[in-house]
């Protein structure tokens, strides 16, 4: 077999496979969703600390939907 084939299957496996326990494990569920948020708070963070600083002018603007 191919391995971009392999790594195809074990990929959509584990999907299946954690789809179906977060399904049957709702505690299980909730903790996953923490984590996620967790995990995209901390690149969020990150991609922060890499661009430049923006004006407080700038941010409001951007929110204001006029930048």
């Amino acid at each position: 077999m191919n391995p971009a084939t392999d790594k195809e299957t074990i990929k959509q496996l584990l999907k299946e496979a954690l789809a179906e326990t977060l399904e049957e494990r709702r505690d299980l569920y909730d903790v996953f969703v923490e984590v996620l948020e967790d995990v995209a708070m901390a690149e969020a963070i990150r991609e922060g600390q890499r661009s430049e600083l923006a004006t407080r002018n700038e941010v409001f603007n951007l929110l204001e939907g006029s930048g």
